[in-house]
């Protein structure tokens, strides 16, 4: 989301002269480094093209959430404290199964740290801080207002500096209660801090739902990461995840990333120009309101997508079902996921190759956990302040920042996402598409033998004892010949294929020459 912001602000408000980001240096990279990193995006091509003048608005700031004044040198934090004059509250770590006391530090610690040095900017008009819809996913309506904390956040704060890490992870299912992560108690926790300590201050919050791809801007589908359901895209493209616990009649709320941004920086408009004082407005930023989309019309058009789009060296036919019941989905996920996983590995191993498959079922296992929660609830969440500020804005405005949903088509954007998340996170030009669909088409005919053998295999004369003998060992034939068929297709379009199959095979005959019979003989 910050990335988007910056390049929307610059983009889009040529008034602004100087933005500041907060940054720390990362893997070996200063700053300046980093920014220069940031700027060498895709995301920026356009402005790049034809404002390459806005981008020296940019100034990087060296700082760290997690430290006292935020990491912030003195001549720095002077020169924001006189001239800064919005603030977008972006930084949090996201991970929703991070480490209670990390996320802490982060989540709320930093809050507070921000509000502190906000408290001390001279030309301050607006604070806007980015929380998230599911901060009160334990109700089942969620309004757009702050609710009392599930405990107080200063007394956790206090147990940051003395507490080991040992005894915090212990405390964490207790502590968090029915909160599904770390991440949405935190964020709780911070919205109680800044009632708490920005009340004087020219606040507003905004609560996207579930952030996903771009819809129109800066690029359609553009994503950079694998968190939410850019993870099970990459997955399901691959052919490795097949099965999801997941109530498809239910409401998904995503929310394409531009849509919230563009309401960061009309909220920040209204709170600046607009807000009584005293007043603090939150804004649910959500699609189930205006767009509903159920999971299973989310899996719909993603799968038709993937297939007419296929990502490069799949390692199956892309096909993701949904199972509603929990200890169902566990025999299908060890099935489906976690055997493959481990004889593929065994084939690497023996072939001499990298084992990953067993790693890559880990990450899928772990992002599917963490999207559980929301696959299997629906909330039913509250904007009357989202569609106030629209009718507030300007015709011309609610063009430029567009947050309405109602164009919106599904279909269409997950086409967009699923050729956003092969671009822009897996780095797949879309001149691969052509190998890509031939190599998906080969694909297909293997995943439907391996169907047909399936089917074959729940007729047995066990089950039809009036089956004629003679039909018996016609249904054995057919059996064989699909499996015949299906190996020697496999083997003759898969050089890595023939590589594990012949691992098989001399691991079989090391394995013979234990047995006493082979050595007598």
């Amino acid at each position: 989301m910050g990335k988007v912001l910056v390049e929307k602000l610059l983009r889009s408000c040529p008034g602004i002269s100087c933005i500041y980001l907060l940054m720390r240096p990362k893997g070996g990279q200063d700053v300046r480094a980093r920014l220069e990193e940031l700027l060498n995006s895709k995301l920026f091509d356009q402005l790049r093209a034809t404002s390459p003048e806005a981008l020296r608005c940019l100034v990087p700031i060296q700082g760290d959430i997690m430290l006292p004044g935020l990491g912030v040198a003195p001549q720095d934090a002077a020169m924001l404290i006189s001239r800064v004059s919005v603030v977008f509250h972006a930084a949090a770590t996201v991970k929703f199964d991070e480490a209670l006391k990390l996320s802490l530090q982060m989540n709320v610690l930093g809050t507070k740290r921000l509000v502190e040095l906000c408290h001390k900017m001279e030309r301050l008009v607006a604070l806007i801080h980015v929380s998230t819809a599911y901060c009160n996913c334990d109700r089942g309506e969620v309004k757009e207002m702050v609710y009392p904390p599930p405990t107080d956040p200063y007394k956790l704060i206090q147990l940051v500096d003395w507490m080991d890490d040992d005894t915090f992870n212990h405390l964490t299912p207790k502590l968090i209660g029915s909160r599904p992560n770390t991440y949405t108690y935190t964020k709780a926790l911070a919205e109680h801090v800044l009632v708490q300590e920005a009340t004087s201050l020219p606040l507003a919050i905004v609560r996207p739902s579930i952030v996903a791809a771009a819809w129109r801007e800066p690029l359609p589908g553009w994503v950079d990461n694998l968190n939410g359901p850019t993870g099970l895209i990459v997955g399901a493209g691959k052919g490795m995840l097949r099965t999801l616990h997941c109530r498809g009649e239910l409401v998904a709320d995503l929310i394409p990333v531009d849509i919230p941004i563009n309401l960061l920086i009309v909220a920040a408009w209204y709170t600046a120009t607009q807000r009584k004082n005293g007043e603090l407005l939150v804004y649910n930023c959500v699609s189930g309101m205006e767009r509903p989309v159920r999971w299973g019309e989310i899996n719909k058009h993603g799968m038709s997508a993937l297939r007419r789009n296929a990502m490069n060296d799949v390692v199956w036919y892309p096909s993701l079902r949904f199972t509603q019941h929990k200890a169902l989905n566990t025999i299908a996920v060890l099935l489906q996921h976690w055997l493959p996983a481990y004889l593929m590995d065994a084939a690497a191993r023996l072939a001499g190759k990298r084992p990953i498959m067993v790693r890559i079922a880990q990450k899928l296992d772990r992002a599917a956990s963490c999207l559980e929660y929301f696959t299997t609830h629906e909330w039913h969440f509250c904007n009357d302040n989202v569609q106030g500020l629209w009718a507030a804005l300007s015709e011309t405005d609610q063009h430029t920042f567009n947050f309405a949903l109602s164009a919106l088509h599904w279909p269409t954007y997950m086409e967009q996402y699923c050729l956003g998340t092969k671009r822009y996170v897996m780095k797949e030009e879309l001149t691969t598409l052509p190998t890509a669909r031939r190599h998906l088409s080969k694909m297909f005919w293997v995943h439907q033998l391996v169907r047909l053998m399936g089917a074959a295999a729940l007729t047995a004369p066990s089950s039809s004892p009036s089956l004629p003998r003679v039909m018996w060992w016609v249904q054995q034939a057919w059996r064989v010949v699909v499996v015949v068929v299906a190996w020697r297709l496999v083997m003759l379009r898969s050089s890595a294929a023939r590589r594990s199959w012949a691992a098989l095979f001399r691991l079989l005959l090391r394995l013979l020459t234990y047995l006493p019979l082979f050595n007598r003989i």
